[in-house]
């Protein structure tokens, strides 16, 4: 008996291959064997996950103007924001591409899955037609979520100030916070969303 595609779910991680079977809401539909989450439908949640991406590009906007840390060491004080950071190595000709990699990761990339996610999301909530592109926008944007490093530029950056802690006075700055804030918005954003409910929608 041949099987169409559409009743085909595949395990993003362990590439089990299942016969889809939409688990009602509020429920989920879990992998047998590496136990990963395949399709959870809830309630309103396009709406929470609009409300999540908007305050993303809030948190990244307003992280980038307001000072990250400040440094004071031998009466000399500095201060850096996280654009100080991804410029650092602008100076030189030859690190450019360092800088731009290293902006692109921390600022640029997740603003442009929280665009995406917006663009795409926007039309299927309020029950209208997708917008031209989307599915392939919705691609880009899980093609981007290993390539957002936030989390890692916030952990890098903890690392390093505890080990500087000893030889000068180092106090967090309002970006700092709002990093944090925003490293748990998108890790809950992410397992928040239902990317078989998404491909589905988009589909119909």
């Amino acid at each position: 008996m041949s099987t169409r595609l559409e009743e085909l779910i595949a395990c993003p991680h362990c590439d089990a291959v299942y016969h889809v079977s939409e688990p009602k809401m509020g429920e989920r539909a879990v992998c047998g064997r590496c136990h990963t989450v395949l399709i959870a439908p809830r309630r309103r949640a396009g709406k929470q996950i609009i409300a999540m991406a908007l305050a993303v590009l809030i948190l990244i906007v307003a992280a980038t103007v307001f000072p990250f840390l400040s440094i004071k060491a031998a009466g000399v004080a500095n201060r850096s924001s996280v654009l100080d950071a991804a410029l650092a190595f602008s100076s030189s000709g030859l690190l450019i591409l360092l800088t731009l990699a290293v902006a692109a990761l921390i600022v640029f990339i997740p603003i442009a899955r929280a665009l995406l996610v917006i663009y795409v999301l926007g039309p299927v909530v309020w029950d209208r037609p997708a917008f031209p592109g989307a599915l392939r926008a919705f691609r880009i944007s899980e093609a981007l979520r290993p390539w957002s490093m936030a989390e890692i530029f916030v952990l890098g950056c903890a690392v390093a100030l505890i080990k500087v802690a000893d030889l000068a006075d180092v106090s967090f700055g309002p970006a700092f916070w709002m990093f944090g804030a925003l490293v748990v918005l998108m890790m809950v954003q992410d397992n928040f969303m239902c990317r078989y409910s998404v491909w589905k929608s988009l589909e119909k």
